[in-house]
């Protein structure tokens, strides 16, 4: 069932997407010829013809949408996060006064420093 539902959202979309672009463009923002339609479905009656089928099929993408979301929902159990519990927090110091980390026996001694590197010939041209 919600595979047919998926296929017929897909359609419903693609036709949706065909029909916002057979639209006159009202601005001409983009500027990129999207107002001349010169010979197919001009004049006032087929603006009126695609804004209802846009409606329609908008309504119906809506519709399948909540549709999809209340069939993919219908067999789980809801659930609370108070209900299920929170889980341990990431960090959580066994007492309130105790360090995180525990400090070494004896303070490491630092390395003795690296010697002086030789410098390098310079490159030639």
């Amino acid at each position: 069932m919600i595979i047919i539902l998926y296929v017929i959202h897909v359609l419903i979309a693609l036709s949706l997407v065909g029909v916002v672009m057979l639209q006159k463009s009202e601005g001409g923002a983009l500027g990129m010829g999207g107002g001349g339609m010169s010979g197919f479905m001009t004049g006032r009656s087929t603006a009126n013809l695609l804004t209802r089928t846009t409606a329609i099929l908008a309504a119906l993408f809506f519709a399948t949408s909540i549709l999809l979301v209340v069939l993919g929902n219908a067999g789980h159990a809801p659930r609370s996060i108070i209900d299920v519990g929170g889980g341990s927090p990431l960090t959580a110091p066994s007492a309130p006064g105790a360090p995180a980390m525990p400090s070494p026996a004896s303070p490491a001694v630092p390395a003795p420093p690296a010697p002086p590197a030789e410098p390098s010939a310079p490159l030639a041209k």
